[in-house]
C-alpha cells in the first residue's frame, strides 16, 4: 500500500511539471552557431587587414606632416622645368634673334613666377610648421642636415646648381644685344634659380622630418 502511494506521487509530480521547450533549445543552439560563425568572419576580416598592413597597402600618415603633395612629383617638375629652361637658354644664346631671345626670356619670367609661388607655398606651411619643430633657413631652401633624406638633396641641389650654371653661362656667352650695345636679355634667365628654391622649399616643408621643437623654461612666474 505504501509502495502504491509513493507511486502515485512520483507519477503527479512528474505530470505537474512543465513540458520542455524543445524549440527554445533548437533556438538557442542556432544562435549560439550564428555568433561562431560571425566570429570567424571578423577574425578572418582582421587578418586581411593585417595582411594589407604588412604589404604595404596601409601606410601610417604622419600628423604633422602635410600630404597635399607627392615628394616624387615636385623632383619630377624641378627636373623637367629645369630642363625647359637649359633647352630655352642654350636655343637663345646660340640663334639669338629677337625671336629666340624672347622665348628665353618668356622662359626665364614663367619659370621665375612658378618658383616665386612655390617659394611662398613651401614658406607658408614651414611656418605653421615651426610651432612645433625646429626648422631652419639651410633645411628649408638648401635641404641640409639629416632631416632630408640624401638622395632627394643631391637631385634637388643639382637641379638649382644646373640653373644657376645654365644662367651665367649663356648669358657670358652673349654679353651684348645684336647691335653691340652692352646688355644682354639673355641675363633675366638668372632669375630662374628661384624656381629651384622655392621647389626646394616646398619639398622640405611637407616631406621633411624635422626635429620637435624643444620649449625652455626661462625660469619666470
Amino acid at each position: 500500500m505504501t509502495r502504491c502511494r509513493r507511486g502515485w506521487r512520483r507519477f503527479s509530480a512528474a505530470a505537474d511539471r512543465p513540458p520542455t521547450n524543445h524549440g527554445n533549445e533548437l533556438s538557442a543552439v542556432m544562435r549560439l552557431g550564428n555568433m561562431s560563425l560571425m566570429s570567424d568572419d571578423d577574425t578572418s576580416d582582421d587578418q586581411a587587414e593585417a595582411d594589407a598592413r604588412s604589404n604595404g597597402d596601409d601606410q601610417p600618415i604622419d600628423s604633422a606632416v602635410p600630404t597635399a603633395i607627392h615628394a616624387d612629383a615636385i623632383v619630377r617638375v624641378n627636373i623637367g622645368l629645369s630642363a625647359v629652361f637649359v633647352v630655352t637658354a642654350a636655343y637663345a644664346a646660340a640663334v639669338f634673334d629677337t625671336t629666340a631671345q624672347w622665348v628665353g626670356a618668356i622662359t626665364a619670367l614663367v619659370l621665375f613666377a612658378i618658383g616665386v609661388v612655390a617659394f611662398l607655398w613651401g614658406f607658408w606651411n614651414a611656418v605653421q610648421r615651426s610651432r612645433t619643430e625646429e626648422i631652419s633657413v639651410g633645411q628649408l631652401f638648401f635641404l641640409a642636415g639629416p632631416a632630408i633624406s640624401s638622395p632627394v638633396r643631391r637631385v634637388m641641389n643639382a637641379v638649382l646648381a644646373i640653373q644657376v650654371v645654365t644662367a651665367l653661362v649663356t648669358t657670358l656667352a652673349r654679353p651684348n644685344g645684336p647691335e653691340g650695345r652692352p646688355g644682354s636679355s639673355l641675363a633675366v634667365g638668372f632669375l630662374v634659380p628661384m624656381l629651384g628654391l622655392g621647389l626646394n622649399g616646398l619639398w622640405a616643408a611637407y616631406h621633411a622630418r624635422f626635429a620637435s621643437r624643444q620649449l625652455v623654461d626661462d625660469g619666470r612666474s
